[in-house]
């Protein structure tokens, strides 16, 4: 062009700004004989719209200072960077600079400051100005307010915008309803969702994919799935954002057969898979427990090169670890360039979930160690694992970094807490935090009970389920666990049959074995042997290896032989590599003088190869953890140890006490069987605990097994074991070095 007018170069500075290529834009303005407003505007506008925040301030201040004004368009363009990028010292600067000039009441100025401060989380700031406007008010100025309500989380008041606009006579756009339409799914107000779906039809914005998704979304969260896959078939065109939308929806749901098959849909159609699509899919395959499809889905993954988006990672390590392929999740975690906390939480909860403990707390200790900041559900997952191994110092030192985080409180974490501490026997602390809890769900409550129950508190336990009830909230299958292991415990027989009959009576409840578990122990205890056969001959389930177990270990306490049998021969089929029947039953046996039996018995268990794991005790103290074997000597100061207990069981005797030989395992004389019974391994912890743990402080022994009267192999109820535990293991201050504890423990 021979002659170049201001318009001219104005429009080359524009479009190559817009288009991105803000060097070619600075080179023309610098050729630009004569520079107006609208030509420093352009260039403006450009680097603001692609994010150079420090430029276009720059731009803008240099501006002026050459003398021209900033147009409400060069103040909008800057204000719409800040809402994006968070700036927002950099647009309170703009708005007061926009008071100055008289530009507070300009349309465009005043909608830059709304979008501004609503995405700054300024929502009281945003809704001021808004009400300011006495006129003037377009479709933007609603919409950006409308969205600031809802992406800060104000669901009611979008709404109520929403109708006010309506009222007003302004007509939505494609940009409006996504805002609404989240705002209904979060209330689940299908009602006004519904309305809304309507003004989409009568406005003619049913194929816009952000609308159309949005629709979906809402109706999906509504849990109206009938509407959301209608929605998403009067589509005219597919799009990814739409479909994900409906396997999201169906996941979250419960049908993660229905959302895999929408995503063989959508691969068959070639559609666009993107980084959304997988993990919801994947999360699928995690619910599904599909270890198969899971696998060929990570090789698709990989595939489409999706492997490296951290979203899809995060999903792949849950998936495995839900699935319980820990190796699978580790590797795909260790092949993680950058990893956040999602990415932790993930592996650190599938850990907790399958039962590995301490590889939980070590990756908890390796995240806090890369300066990853936990969230609530990794504080929940961790003090669970602290209350598996019964680790009261670590739990604390968790308790005291949450507070510390500054971390809202949760439901998840308060339940995690209490459970630690009643599960560490320190009731005090449970209760502390029951009643520090601003809210109580069914977990909370039943956490109480069960904690009350299993700490000897039966009583309490029963009075806490009472102000449960009263309080409003049902109880569940797991709270009437609770209540009858309380009743159990406490000798509460009539208490007791009252629950179990109004498990189904009042709340709908089927028992299922665990609670058949606790009425025959119940009713053991009571001394009710036959009420208790007749229960489990009555059972409307098949009784399952608890259910035996318990009359096994009733059979015990009475000596009934017979019965006892009964309950081994039934657990031998359930169970045959179980070393436990034959142990109770052999104690069994020898208590009633049987020695013949018991021996041939023992035999049989020896042929088949069956080893029943000995009984643990440890104590913790110093962060230093001292474990002790029934009559075992390896511990360094074993001499002092059984030199104190001597003197404790002296003194005891003198109290009173009488030892119990009647389930000596020898045929032997009376002498011989006190003598065995006399360095069980709590006594052989306690004598420790009374030499070596300061005056004032509580000692605390830990068992991987819960030991009935005087027995010597400590089988009077038996849990999971470990192979290998041992004589002391280093803890450490948070820095979690511990290995082989017991997978469950009893205080």
């Amino acid at each position: 062009m021979p002659e170049k007018d201001e318009f001219t170069w104005t429009t080359m500075v524009a479009a190559y700004g817009n288009g991105g290529r803000l060097v070619e834009a600075r080179q023309v303005f610098e050729e630009i004989p004569i520079k107006s407003s609208i030509t420093w505007s352009s260039l403006i506008c450009g680097y603001c719209k692609h994010g150079f925040e420090i430029e276009g301030f720059e731009f803008f201040w240099q501006m002026q200072s050459e003398g021209h004004r900033p147009s409400q368009f060069t103040l909008a363009s800057i204000l719409r960077m800040c809402a994006i990028k968070g700036l927002l010292s950099r647009g309170e600067q703009i708005h007061g600079y926009a008071i100055k000039t008289c530009f507070d009441m300009n349309v465009f100025v005043m909608t830059g400051l709304i979008d501004m401060y609503a995405k700054s989380k300024r929502v009281l700031e945003a809704e001021c100005i808004f009400q300011i406007m006495s006129h003037g008010k377009n479709h933007v100025t609603w919409t950006a307010m409308i969205n600031g309500y809802s992406q800060n989380g104000d669901a009611l008041r979008a709404i109520q915008c929403f109708s006010s606009m309506r009222a007003e006579g302004i007509e939505a756009n494609q940009y409006t309803f996504p805002g609404v339409l989240s705002s209904c799914a979060a209330l689940t107000d299908i009602r006004f969702g519904v309305q809304v779906h309507g003004c989409i039809v009568n406005g003619g914005f049913e194929a816009n994919v952000f609308v159309q998704s949005s629709l979906i979304d809402m109706y999906c969260k509504c849990e109206d799935l009938h509407s959301a896959k209608k929605a998403l078939e009067l589509m005219e065109v597919n799009h990814a954002v739409s479909w994900n939308s409906m396997i999201l929806g169906y996941v979250r749901n419960g049908f993660p057969d229905e959302a895999l098959s929408l995503f063989k849909k959508m691969y068959a159609c070639d559609m666009e898979v993107d980084e959304f699509t997988y993990p919801s899919v994947l999360n699928s395959l995690a619910c599904m427990q599909d270890p198969k499809n899971g696998k060929c889905l990570h090789c698709l993954v990989v595939k489409t090169g999706y492997e490296s988006y951290k979203l899809v990672s995060n999903a792949l390590v849950d998936m495995y670890a839900k699935q319980g392929d820990l190796a699978c999740a580790i590797n795909v975690f260790n092949s993680m360039v950058e990893k956040d906390v999602i990415s932790w939480t993930s592996l650190v909860t599938g850990c907790a979930h399958n039962g590995f403990y301490e590889e939980a707390l070590k990756l908890f200790y390796e995240m806090r160690t890369a300066e990853i900041k936990p969230d609530q559900i990794i504080i929940a997952s961790v003090l669970s694992s602290c209350s598996e191994l019964a680790l009261h110092e670590l739990g604390q030192q968790v308790h005291a970094d949450f507070i510390k985080s500054g971390l809202e409180a949760s439901l998840s974490v308060d339940n995690s807490l209490m459970t630690m501490y009643a599960n560490c026997g320190c009731l005090e602390d449970a209760k502390k935090v029951f009643i520090s809890m601003q809210m109580h769900n069914v977990i909370s409550w039943t956490a109480l009970i069960v904690a009350y129950a299993q700490n000897g508190k039966g009583k309490e336990s029963l009075r806490f389920f009472d102000e449960m009830i009263a309080s409003g909230i049902e109880p569940d299958f797991i709270t009437f666990i609770g209540l009858l292991f309380a009743c159990s415990h406490t000798g509460l027989v009539g208490d007791g049959k009252k629950y179990f009959a109004s498990m189904k009576k009042d709340y709908g409840i089927r028992p299922g074995p665990d609670h058949y578990a606790c009425m025959i122990d119940l009713l053991g205890r009571a001394g009710k042997i036959q009420e208790a056969e007749k229960l489990v001959n009555e059972m409307d389930i098949e009784p399952d290896a608890t259910v035996w177990k318990a009359l096994l270990a009733a059979c015990r306490v009475h000596g009934n032989t017979d019965l006892a049998e009964k309950a081994s021969m039934a657990l031998f089929q359930l169970e045959p590599q179980d070393a436990v029947p034959y142990v109770m039953l052999s104690n069994i046996y020898s208590a009633a003088g049987k020695w013949e039996n018991a021996a041939k018995l023992r035999r049989k268990m020896n042929s088949k190869g069956l080893n029943k794991e000995p009984g643990y005790s440890w104590i913790e103290m110093n962060g230093v953890v001292h474990t002790f074997i029934s009559e075992e000597r390896s511990h360094s100061k074993s001499d002092e140890i059984y030199s104190k207990l001597e003197d404790v069981i002296a003194l005891i005797k003198e109290a009173g006490y009488v030892p119990d030989t009647i389930f000596s395992l020898h045929d032997i004389n009376e002498e011989g069987r006190e003598q065995s019974l006399s360095y069980h391994s709590e006594k052989l912890a306690i004598a420790f605990g009374l030499l070596y743990v300061p005056k004032g402080v509580p000692i605390r022994i830990y068992k991987n097994l819960r030991a009935g009267s005087d027995d010597p192999e400590e089988s009077f109820v038996l849990h999971d074991y470990v192979t290998s535990f041992p004589t002391q293991l280093k803890l450490g201050v948070y820095p979690f070095q511990s290995t082989n504890y017991p997978t469950r423990i009893r205080t």
